[in-house]
């Protein structure tokens, strides 16, 4: 699980210091505003080619 966390990160550099997937500027919100939606894993790994499943997994465990 820490690993998975470790995906996240909080810059004030990076979209005002929202929870961010590492090396991204996909917030946490956005994962989890896009499943709240409906939307799922292979939709938002279809429209964010360059995140994995494991990054979604850390926005779940983020929260």
């Amino acid at each position: 699980m820490k690993n998975l966390l470790s995906k996240i990160i909080i810059d004030p550099k990076i979209m005002v210091g929202k929870p961010v997937i590492k090396g991204t500027r996909i917030t946490v919100q956005q994962i989890l505003g896009l499943l709240a939606q409906g939307a799922t894993t292979e939709e938002i790994l279809k429209e964010y080619p360059h995140i994995l499943k494991e990054d979604i997994y850390a926005c779940l465990l983020f929260t």
